[in-house]
């Protein structure tokens, strides 16, 4: 067992409801998932990457008193010690590539061009479609792992409305729960950095490709 670094003081039940709902998304997606954790003043940002978007997803709460902490943990330790606004933070890991290269603080300006909400979750409705019909339209000679892969990145870099934004980010926050129905969003740019905003969190990437080389300064 891991032995907790630190405690945690959330502003509320419901700051802690949201996070656990988010730490579960994520593990949904990969049992073995970590995330980053940077508080700082009233503040606690929880940094992840779903595997598959090639995305990081960013979740944030209000803490009930000021701290200063930044390290990486395990999302699933970290779900069993969030039973309350009060928690214990689990032991550090060795955090994966991606945690030690984050989207900038700063600098962010809005980027026009973004469509509604609802015409987002059509895209993304209407690109799961076609995934599945050219599966299955696919010969059984080329059902192969690497024919689906072709598909899904020919699909889901396809960028939405005037934006540089591919429509993985926007599959990525509706999946994760950040992109319901009637919420305003907002795109907006640092730098080579893409992010997504909704009240409920944000999901991040670097322009023009995934979170392979990216030019920013590691943190931490």
């Amino acid at each position: 067992m891991s032995v907790p670094v630190w405690s945690l003081h959330l502003a509320d039940a419901r700051e802690a409801e949201d996070l656990s709902a988010f730490l579960a998304r994520l593990i949904h997606y990969d049992r073995a998932a970590a995330v980053r954790l940077q508080a700082g003043g009233g503040a606690l940002a929880v940094f992840g990457r779903p595997p598959s978007f090639e995305v990081l997803a960013v979740r944030t709460a209000r803490l009930a008193q000021p701290v200063e902490l930044d390290v990486t943990v395990s999302a699933g330790e970290l779900l069993e010690s969030l039973s309350s606004a009060d928690f214990a933070v689990p032991g550090a890991v060795t955090g994966p590539p991606w945690a030690g290269v984050l989207p900038p603080r700063g600098g962010w300006q809005e980027v026009p061009g973004l469509p509604e909400v609802g015409a987002m979750r059509g895209a993304v409705a209407a690109a799961v479609a076609e995934f599945r019909d050219r599966d299955e339209a696919l010969p059984a000679e080329r059902r192969t792992r690497a024919e689906r892969d072709r598909i899904g990145r020919d699909i889901w870099s396809r960028t939405v409305g005037g934006t540089g934004l591919p429509l993985r980010a926007v599959h990525a926050a509706q999946s994760l729960g950040f992109l319901r129905p009637g919420v305003p969003v907002a795109l907006l740019a640092s730098g080579a950095w893409l992010r997504l905003r909704t009240p409920f969190g944000s999901i991040a990437l670097r322009s023009g490709g995934g979170l392979g080389g990216l030019p920013v300064t590691p943190r931490g």
